[in-house]
């Protein structure tokens, strides 16, 4: 269905008389902060609902916006207060048994999120969520539940905390699951995980989702995730479907413990990264050697539309995240497409030896 612009507020007006984009304005001055710059993404919103009382086509798309409204309005709420941490969103099946050796590595997994700082994120149900929850005890977990027409309750861990919320709509905690994770740890399971990964290495591998650490945990031996490698290479790789670079998207590894170092090496340079202007911009922690920068634009130029890759402080548009503006920024005209190739480069400045003050 084709967008309608604010000329729908302007016909509403010729007919009642009552200037709506004005009392838009007002309203949404009334309740924003005076030096808030997201006024106009209020009065967008504010404008939106008013169409669809305008059209008041259909109470059950009515009760649909008003429910993912308030859902997300509630999640964005409650999620403030762990900003300022790095999550780790985990999946897997719910049907796993306490006694399965999966379900005691998920445990562990948990645990060692926890030790190094790291909230564990799962849909708070049973199986391996119960596991991980279980690991990383209330404090460093995080549970994103669903309500079903059936009895539905959320683990241990998680039943009557403050640390959990329950979603109505699939869609929307699914979307929370992805936004609030720093890296994704999956393990075996049924359809829903299988949906999870593809649908995460989809939005990381189109750009659609910041790119995050994908990792897959099995236990020593398992072969859930090497058969499901090995389908993904001879079908989709070998078959055109993906490129060759999209498989680095993922990691397979076999213990806790090196699911969690995957994690922190990925940060260990890397802080993250935004689109300024048509360049892409990622924050370092530490600053690159002038040989690193000379060898990063040789091995990895088809990333680049045009140009070179340059290092860079922090500029005027990013003066909405003051505490970062110390780290340094490499920044360079993406091509908007290989993802794969970026996670490579990312691989690259996480090095220590090509960092400034180790060369």
């Amino acid at each position: 269905m084709p967008y309608e612009t604010d000329d729908y507020l302007s016909r509403h007006f010729q007919i009642s008389g009552v200037d709506l984009n004005s009392k838009v304005e007002e309203l949404s001055k009334l309740a924003t902060p005076p030096d808030s710059p997201n006024l106009k993404l209020y009065q967008e919103m504010l404008s939106t609902v008013i169409r669809m009382a305008q059209a008041d086509r259909n109470r059950w798309d009515a009760k649909i916006m008003l429910q993912t409204l308030r859902e997300m309005e509630h999640a964005f709420s409650m999620l403030e207060q762990f900003k300022r941490r790095r999550k780790v969103t985990v999946f897997g099946s719910a049907r796993t048994p306490a006694e399965h050796p999966v379900y005691q590595l998920a445990h562990e997994l948990g645990a060692t999120l926890a030790r190094h700082n790291l909230m564990v994120i799962t849909g708070a149900g049973g199986g391996i969520m119960a596991a991980a929850h279980a690991g990383a005890g209330l404090e460093n977990s995080l549970g994103f539940n669903i309500t079903l027409p059936f009895e539905q309750n959320a683990n241990a861990t998680m039943q009557g905390s403050n640390n959990l919320l329950s979603f109505h709509f699939f869609f929307l905690r699914k979307l929370f699951f992805v936004k609030e994770a720093d890296g994704l740890v999956l393990c075996p399971g049924g359809f829903g995980t299988l949906d999870e990964a593809l649908e995460v290495l989809t939005l990381i591998q189109t750009g659609k989702s910041p790119m995050v650490p994908v990792v897959l945990l099995d236990q020593p031996g398992g072969s859930f995730w090497t058969s499901a490698l090995t389908f993904l290479q001879e079908q989709l790789q070998d078959n055109g479907y993906i490129l060759p670079s999209d498989m680095r998207l993922m990691r397979l590894v076999h213990s806790a413990e090196e699911a969690a170092e995957e994690i922190a090496q990925f940060y260990r340079n890397y802080h993250s990264s935004r689109w300024l202007n048509e360049r892409y911009v990622i924050r370092l922690n530490h600053a690159l050697s002038e040989q690193a920068m000379q060898q990063l634009n040789l091995e990895f130029r088809d990333l680049c539309i045009h140009g070179d890759y340059q290092q860079q402080g922090h500029c005027d548009s990013e003066l909405d995240e003051p505490e970062l503006c110390h780290m340094t920024r490499l920044a360079f005209a993406f091509n908007g497409r290989s993802h794969g190739r970026l996670r490579e480069l990312l691989d690259f400045t996480n090095q220590p030896h090509n960092w400034a003050e180790n060369a």
